[in-house]
């Protein structure tokens, strides 16, 4: 029997972005891992740019995960809401650690709406809290029109 392609065992489910493989940092790198996570995005025709100027940096297995999760977030938010039609991964070395941006040219959002004219989730936030008590930062850069940046950057001493 012969086993699919690995951008085949990831699925968007009700909108969010799943892979169906586990996640081998060692064979494909953190690159590698969150890159078949655009594979939804790319099928329903967004454009996905990668930037990754982190050449030789070992990232701890624990802070990979956290970056994993987060791109995978960022990502299904995009794939669900935003009808973006590019979007722009970039992971990159930074002073002791490492940061991930995920941008979209999408419908952005009105971080401040708390009245029901946007749907409501708790992702962004248990994210946001996950990285905070990492010892990291996240920001949510939005505005409705303007599409979403999504940055986590994390310590890696």
């Amino acid at each position: 029997m012969k086993k699919a392609p690995a951008v085949n065992e990831v699925a968007a489910i009700h909108g969010v972005i799943t892979d169906q493989a586990p996640v081998d940092f060692h064979a494909l790198g953190l690159a590698g891992c969150i890159d078949r996570l655009a594979a939804p995005l790319r099928e329903q025709g967004t454009r996905v740019r990668w930037e990754t100027p982190h050449h030789g940096i070992e990232i701890p297995a624990g802070s990979a995960g956290l970056l994993y999760h987060a791109a995978q977030e960022a990502l299904s938010n995009a794939f669900k809401f935003a009808a973006a039609t590019e979007l722009t991964v970039r992971l990159a070395a930074v002073h002791h650690g490492i940061r991930l941006t995920v941008a979209d040219n999408g419908t952005g959002f009105d971080r401040h709406d708390h009245h029901g004219n946007r749907p409501q989730g708790f992702g962004l936030l248990l994210m946001s809290i996950a990285v905070h008590e990492a010892g990291g930062t996240a920001t949510i850069d939005t505005a409705p029109g303007k599409g979403t940046c999504v940055t986590v950057t994390l310590p890696l001493d």
